[in-house]
């Protein structure tokens, strides 16, 4: 019996299983977490892109004169955008002027940590306008999400630009 005994514990058939075994779980934890990582990166440039992408549209005074809501003219931009990973009905939107760029408050936020938005004021030519869009990413894999980003498992982005709006309402000359 002790013959056996000793047989069976100097046998090495099965180590490269049972080291495998224990290695997996944190490679594929690792491996999650890179794909994870690369997705809300890629998720944060587009709420960026897009940002950037809308503020032209007040930049150039084609929010302030269109004939129909320029909220929605300047959400419709944002939605052309960011089209892949960032849900556009979830993006919250903040269009505020200034009197100067020294003159801004900083955002507001409610007791869950979303912005809480101004009312949607482009201002008018040469106008200082403060655009901020923040979106709410929330992880997409269950394990990986509150590892990283604590028990929700999501993270706000929030994308800020001040500009001046280009002067496009002209008097006209000689």
């Amino acid at each position: 019996m002790i013959r056996l005994l000793n047989k069976w514990v100097r046998r090495k058939d099965g180590a490269t299983a049972i080291e495998f075994s224990m290695l997996f779980m944190p490679y594929l934890l690792i491996s999650l977490g890179i794909i994870e990582l690369s997705l809300m990166f890629l998720s944060a440039s587009l709420v960026e892109g897009a940002t950037d992408s809308a503020a032209r549209l007040i930049k150039t005074g084609k929010v302030q004169q269109t004939s129909g809501d320029p909220e929605q003219m300047f959400r419709d931009a944002l939605c052309d955008f960011a089209t892949v990973l960032v849900d556009c009905n979830d993006m919250i939107i903040e269009v505020t002027t200034i009197n100067s760029y020294s003159d801004f408050s900083d955002p507001t936020y409610d007791s869950d940590g979303n912005l809480v938005p101004q009312p949607f004021d482009p201002g008018g030519s040469n106008s200082k306008v403060i655009i901020r869009v923040a979106y709410r990413y929330q992880m997409i894999t269950p394990l990986v999400g509150p590892l990283l980003n604590g028990p929700g498992g999501s993270t706000l982005f929030m994308s800020t630009i001040v500009m001046q709006s280009e002067p496009y309402e002209f008097q006209g000359g000689a």
